[in-house]
């Protein structure tokens, strides 16, 4: 009921009213009976005290007289007036001083108190002891009445002037300053409850203004602004409110566009993204992550179901920052690199996690390793082959008949330039890996770049036992590219049908003249009897370092000196050595029965 602010206001305004109207009740009391009292005293003070005018001098004087009771009284009469007696609340009364009968007075002796009053007992003490100074006027403000005892002595006479006065004016006075504070208290406890709903207009109006504003800003309006009605505290709060919604809608609205940044970035980014609260519990994962785990990740995952086999939750939030750890993790056919950190220290913070697929990395390491492992089998090769030749010819020491030496020379030429050639592929990787190839770009005949290679692989293939054919058309136009670069192309596609094609076999290329739209395009084909290329395999074909399955070696031999080879077979188990004559040589094949 009382947590209204109106019922609150309206209260503490009624015990205000209250309050004051009981401190001003007890004040006015108080007052009015200590005002009558002094008064009293103050009457009785003028006449007996001051004997200036020798009223008290003609009091005693007719004391001593032998009815002094009657010329008391009659002198007391006089001045009536003057000690305010009315008759009625207060009255004199005239006692014998040694016994404090009554003896005369404006009222009967039923109207004394019943008992002996200190003033009283004064005044006899003064007649006893003779002494005419001391007076009985002591006030006592809790009494019900107030008195005043006169010891007036005259010859052999001793008379007391009691004056009593039973307070019934001040009660009269009192209940009807009651009467006037209760009346008092009742119009302004009305006058309360009406001001209560005056101010709340003002006070109270405002602020629920202020409270309908604030729920309005709960649920998202920071449009609506409150008006500035005055110039006050609850107008400096409105004012201030109206700021504050302001500011905050300009907060949420750079929060939320931070939040649509991390969300699009979260969406779009390759790397995956998992994110723990410090329970461990889910509380994002993007697509990228999901697409990596090959599982989907629903509300209420674990941090232990997805990474609690690769690194422990609570060792990963107890990293201080920037601290991160690293693992990596095995997904079907897939390797994932994973960055795991806090991305708080506080209690509510929690683990974030980084996915990073790392498969073709670790694919082209491998292939890398591959390359580098055929590179060197390809180089100790011919450096193998220039060097067992070239011992042959030392021990031979002119032995040898010229033609076969020069068969022996002209292998390691051969040789030589595979190796040559082999540098030159490297250095060409090397400077496309760099991004510093060049193209020298020239218009020359495209049918003198096709003769070039043809010349070049015709070696190659006589070798082999293959039928090298060109079928040219009848005039090739010139072109604009870089020669070197398209003979190396043509050079290499030549190569391979020649290496992989069965000896013996036709190898041939086709240049060819076909229309384009109003453009006219050179093609050129080449077609084998070689082993082809497996469906399987034919995607990767332009990836590095790649090597189909077909390119499976039968025999390999390596000549060691002292007239011996070393070789073996894709059909035989181990490693054997033979001896071989260089003065009368045969084929290895035949040797081994292959």
């Amino acid at each position: 009921m009382f947590r209204s602010l109106h019922m609150k206001l309206m209260l503490i305004l009624l015990l205000l009213i209250t309050s004051l109207m009981a401190v001003v009740g007890a004040f006015l009391t108080t007052s009015v009976s200590s005002f009558y009292i002094d008064t009293f005293y103050e009457q009785i003070s003028a006449v007996f005290s001051d004997d200036s005018d020798g009223y008290v001098s003609t009091l005693r004087a007719r004391a001593a007289e032998p009815d002094g009771a009657a010329g008391i009284k009659e002198m007391l009469e006089g001045r009536a007036g003057s000690l305010g007696i009315d008759y009625r609340t207060r009255n004199y009364f005239i006692l014998d001083g040694q016994s404090g009968t009554y003896l005369d007075g404006s009222a009967e002796a039923s109207e004394l108190p019943r008992e002996q009053t200190a003033n009283l007992l004064t005044a006899r003490n003064a007649v006893a002891q003779g002494d005419s100074t001391l007076v009985g006027d002591r006030s006592d403000i809790t009494a019900d009445y107030m008195d005043a005892a006169i010891p007036i002595m005259g010859g052999g006479n001793a008379y007391i002037i009691y004056i009593l006065d039973n307070k019934d004016t001040v009660t009269d006075l009192n209940s009807q300053l009651f009467l006037i504070i209760m009346q008092a208290l009742v119009i302004g406890l009305l006058i309360s409850v009406l001001l209560s709903f005056l101010l709340s207009k003002t006070m109270v109006g405002p602020i629920e203004k202020l409270t309908a504003g604030a729920e309005r800003v709960a649920a998202g309006d920071f449009d609506s602004q409150l008006p500035v009605e005055s110039t006050d505290e609850i107008g400096i709060l409105t004012g201030t409110f109206n700021e504050m919604a302001d500011v905050l809608q300009a907060t949420l609205a750079a929060v939320e566009n931070e939040r649509n940044k991390l969300d699009t970035l979260f969406l779009h980014m390759t790397d995956g993204v998992v994110a723990f609260d410090h329970d461990s519990l889910l509380i994002h994962c993007n697509p990228a992550a999901t697409n990596m785990l090959h599982r989907s990740v629903p509300e209420g995952t674990t941090y232990d179901t997805l990474f609690g086999q690769v690194y422990p939750f609570q060792e990963t939030l107890a990293l201080q920052r920037p601290n991160y750890a690293e693992a990596e993790m095995e997904v079907g056919d897939r390797t994932l690199e994973l960055f795991l950190a806090p991305f708080s220290d506080q209690a509510s913070g929690g683990v974030l996690v980084v996915l990073h697929d790392v498969t073709e990395q670790h694919r082209n390491e491998e292939r890398r390793k591959e390359f580098v492992a055929n590179v060197s089998h390809e180089l100790r090769t011919p450096l193998t082959n220039v060097r067992s030749y070239a011992e042959t010819l030392r021990d031979a020491e002119g032995d040898l008949p010229a033609e076969t030496a020069n068969g022996f020379l002209d292998i390691i030429i051969t040789e030589t330039d595979r190796m040559t050639h082999i540098v030159q592929d490297l250095l060409t990787l090397s400077r496309l890996d760099a991004g510093n190839a060049e193209l020298v770009l020239s218009r020359f005949p495209f049918g003198d770049a096709i003769e070039s290679v043809t010349r070049a692989n015709a070696l190659a293939a006589k070798q082999h036992g293959h039928t090298l054919t060109y079928t040219p058309p009848e005039s090739l136009p010139l072109i604009v590219g870089d020669r070197s670069r398209l003979e190396q192309v043509m050079m290499n596609v030549i190569g391979n049908a020649v290496k992989y094609t069965p000896n013996g076999k036709n190898v041939d290329f086709i240049v060819e003249i076909r229309q384009n739209g109003t453009e006219k395009d050179v093609v050129f084909t080449v077609q084998d009897e070689g082993v082809g290329i497996p469906a399987k395999e034919q995607q990767r074909i332009f990836d590095r370092f790649y090597t189909g399955s077909n390119g499976v070696v039968n025999h390999v031999a390596m000549y060691i000196g002292n007239g011996q080879i070393v070789h073996a077979a894709s059909r035989r188990s181990g490693i054997k050595i033979s001896s071989w004559n260089y003065r009368n040589p045969y084929r290895i094949v035949n040797a081994l029965g292959d």
